[in-house]
């Protein structure tokens, strides 16, 4: 069911690094991505893959993980994503890819979630760095990153507390809780 995902599909932040993930799957979580809907049909989205260690490696320093989390410093070694989808914008086809990016993402990332994989959505990325660093062409404008592998961390939904905190955190046991709005607090009418 469609609602069991979406409480399924949590930002991971740590994963099983040794559980490797193949390039076809990447594919067909893209495909899911290509599927999506696209303002004005345009279809500006582009997408570089990467499964392999040493590319990962490569991608990996030009992310910033949890804005909320201060004193931790990102997945260590063995807990990193086993692989990455960065999503780009063709300015070729469309200067801006709207909202295309994000309903992309989150149609790959369900499909992660029904396969047992998790991911994070990472919109805090040095982009220009990576893109020099991955030799994008000027036309292809990074996006999003999605970071994708087997979680390695549990990961728990809970009501907003009583001083409204949204800042997302790690108890000691290294479980992570995501507080949310009540519905009642978000419908306006």
């Amino acid at each position: 069911m469609l609602g069991d995902l979406v409480i399924k599909n949590r930002s991971f932040r740590r994963f099983d690094e040794s559980y490797q993930i193949e390039r076809e799957v990447l594919e067909g979580l893209v495909d899911l991505g290509r599927l999506s809907a696209s303002g004005a049909n345009l279809q500006p989205l582009k997408y570089y893959l990467c499964c392999d260690k040493a590319g990962n490696d490569v991608i990996f320093p030009f992310l910033a993980w949890a804005g909320y989390l201060c004193n931790w410093p990102g997945a260590k070694e063995g807990e990193r994503p086993s692989a990455y989808i960065i999503i780009l914008c063709d300015t070729n086809i469309s200067k801006n890819c709207g909202c295309d990016h994000g309903i992309a993402a989150q149609s790959i990332l369900l499909g992660a979630a029904e396969l047992g994989l998790g991911g994070c959505m990472i919109g805090s990325i040095k982009k220009a760095q990576l893109a020099e660093k991955l030799e994008l062409p000027e036309h292809l404008e990074i996006a999003l990153v999605l970071a994708l592998g087997k979680p390695a961390e549990k990961v728990v939904l809970e009501d907003i507390d009583a001083e409204g905190s949204i800042k997302y955190y790690r108890d000691a046991e290294m479980v992570h809780h995501v507080p949310k709005r009540s519905l009642k607090d978000i419908i306006v009418r």
